[in-house]
């Protein structure tokens, strides 16, 4: 235990860091890898592989993600701003990368290929997307004069058309959703939500005629007809895992569904170990989320605000895309469950997420200072 009284900044960070959070991210990791030895085996034998083999590759991207999280939680807000724009503009850089010399699978080209890793430039993209777009915000609210709104919404466009270019529809979404959360946060005029609104249902009318993988997700969930079959077993998963589960190693749906080491893993969840479970996953998400935004009601200056509010809700959408497609509240979509499913790039971008969320809502004594010194000559109100 590190005493009050050290000082430091390995003791500074420890007093000032928020502990829940922290516990939080690492308790899922901790599930996640737990899972990785229910879910991913029977994935390896049907390639193959030795049956540990993503097990071993599970535990070996925990330690450089913890790694990146708690180094990204020493930083301060300007810190964070700065590195934010750097990860931008290489993972932007990197999607254009792949669009022309990037891995293709399924139709699509979203990775990059290094070496023996394969790396996704989208999932490092999202994060600093919202701090970056959180900074232009703010500075409009600060200043008026400053067409902040104005390049978030040229920013926006840019990385939107960078996924559908690859294609990867349900990022778009996901960045869509966040984005026009923070929008809303910054006072956008109704006017602009209905125009916004409006592009946006535009779009995915357009995706749904233009992408034919699209269509069928979309008719396959509306009908029921067609290939299902993953979404039926995952179904089929959960149903059998009733309240309390199977018990370890006891499921047998999940040796069949393709993707249960990722896409699919709640649904691994669900049938080993029990729906009172899996609702414990969505609390701890559920938690995440609404400590962000209490954090975020809380505080006084707008990039702080903006920026954990949106990241929170980067998270907080990603789990509830997951959890409804292995519901079948929603149609079929590869997005991984933060935190917890396999995957290197995901893994790693989320602990960034997480390291930023950590830095931000740190305990600034010399920020306190200052707020009461500048409440003392009546410039700021009091804190709640």
């Amino acid at each position: 235990m590190v005493s009050r009284a050290e000082r430091g900044p390995v003791a500074d960070w420890f007093w000032t860091i928020d502990r829940f959070f922290l516990a939080a991210f690492i308790l899922l990791m901790g599930i996640g890898f737990m899972l990785s030895f229910a879910a991913s085996p029977a994935v390896a034998e049907r390639l193959n592989l030795d049956s540990f083999h993503f097990v071993k590759r599970h535990a070996l991207f925990l330690v450089p993600a913890i790694a990146t999280m708690v180094a990204i939680s020493f930083l301060s807000p300007r810190q964070v701003r700065r590195t934010a724009a750097i990860l931008l503009i290489v993972s932007l850089a990197a999607m254009v990368l792949a669009l022309f010399f990037g891995v293709e699978v399924k139709g699509a080209r979203r990775w990059l290929s290094i070496g023996s890793l394969s790396i996704q430039p989208s999932e490092f993209m999202k994060p600093a997307f919202v701090v970056i777009c959180a900074w232009l915000f703010s500075e409009h609210a600060r200043q008026p004069e400053i067409p902040g709104n104005l390049f978030a919404i040229m920013l926006y466009g840019i990385v939107a058309a960078l996924l559908v270019a690859q294609p990867d529809l349900g990022q778009t979404i996901l960045v869509t959703a966040v984005w026009g959360g923070m929008f809303f946060m910054a006072g956008m005029p109704w006017i602009w939500i209905i125009l916004l609104g409006s592009v946006a249902l535009g779009g995915f009318a357009v995706a749904y005629y233009m992408f034919d993988h699209v269509a069928g997700r979309v008719d396959r969930f509306l009908t029921g007809e067609g290939d299902t079959f993953q979404v039926d077993t995952a179904r089929e998963a959960i149903i059998r895992g009733d309240w309390f589960g199977k018990g370890p190693g006891e499921g047998v749906v999940k040796r069949i569904i393709p993707d249960s080491h990722t896409d699919f893993i709640f649904s691994v969840a669900a049938e080993e170990f029990g729906i009172i479970f899996c609702m414990i996953i969505v609390a701890v998400f559920a938690f995440v989320v609404l400590r962000g935004l209490n954090h975020a009601f809380k505080e006084r200056n707008d990039f702080t605000r903006f920026a954990v509010a949106g990241l929170v809700l980067l998270i907080g959408t990603q789990s509830m895309i997951n959890v409804g497609v292995n519901l079948e509240l929603l149609p079929a979509k590869g997005m991984t469950l933060p935190l917890i499913s396999y995957g290197g790039s995901s893994m790693t971008a989320i602990c960034v997420t997480a390291g930023f969320i950590l830095a931000l809502t740190r305990h600034r004594p010399e920020k306190r200072a200052t707020e009461r010194s500048l409440f003392r000559s009546g410039m700021v109100a009091p804190a709640e």
